[in-house]
């Protein structure tokens, strides 16, 4: 070795098609498919554009799909702030790219590989490149076609703390409601939760929201107190 850093390739014609297949969208222009999947470190060394500016666009574009898509189903105004930031996270959008493996085309350099940042940047580009390449609705097909509410899952803290009591034989948490502050428009409720002599109080922007806090808060107490 030489110590200098190889670089992979850029895409070739048989690459190009096996990234279209797991996208599930074939682009009409193969030279912006080649930038969606070409990282900065790639593109400082070995010349080219690369697929910061895709990612910029693509992550308004996917917030909107996302906001879209809450608002469709309903929910509080707070609560579907709270998922849609979930969804549009780091964790959630490399879990898409990996589950359709499309991280063993992205072309980096200098010591950096897919993981991490550049994974979850990749599915950004490539909304935006889908957009670019096929318009609105096959940039919309492809997001949900990869990112499910199931990669943001949150923790289901009260059935996690009723698990707990029933494994210790003791009898179920209580919920009760002890106030809201806030305007219509942005309310806050606040929630304390009851269980095996403990208690915890916690707020949210629901109700629903607010259980689940202190829920997550009592349950913290109740492990620690059997450590």
């Amino acid at each position: 070795m030489n110590g200098q850093t190889s670089a992979r390739a850029p895409l070739s014609a048989e690459e190009s098609a096996a990234a279209e297949e797991k996208l599930g969208y074939t682009f009409r222009d193969k030279a912006l498919l080649c930038t969606c999947f070409t990282h900065s470190s790639y593109a400082g060394q070995w010349g080219g554009e690369s697929n910061e500016r895709l990612e910029f666009l693509g992550d308004a574009l996917l917030g909107f799909f996302v906001a879209e898509r809450l608002y469709g189903e309903g929910g509080a105004e707070g609560e579907m702030t709270a998922a849609r930031m979930r969804l549009v996270s780091a964790a959630p959008l490399e879990r898409a790219v990996r589950r359709a493996g499309l991280e063993k085309f992205l072309r980096t350099a200098g010591g950096y590989t897919a993981a991490g940042k550049a994974v979850s940047s990749l599915f950004e580009a490539l909304v935006a490149g889908v957009y670019l390449d096929g318009g609105l609705e096959a940039a919309r097909t492809f997001v949900f076609s990869h990112l499910s509410a199931e990669d943001a899952a949150e923790p289901n803290y009260k059935g996690a703390l009723q698990e707990y009591l029933q494994a210790a034989h003791l009898p179920r948490a209580e919920y009760t409601a002890e106030g809201r502050t806030g305007s219509d428009h942005a309310p806050r409720f606040t929630v304390r939760a009851e269980a095996a002599g403990r208690s915890a109080v916690a707020e949210g922007a629901s109700l629903r929201e607010a259980e689940k806090r202190a829920a997550a808060l009592l349950l913290r107490q109740l492990r620690g107190q059997g450590e």
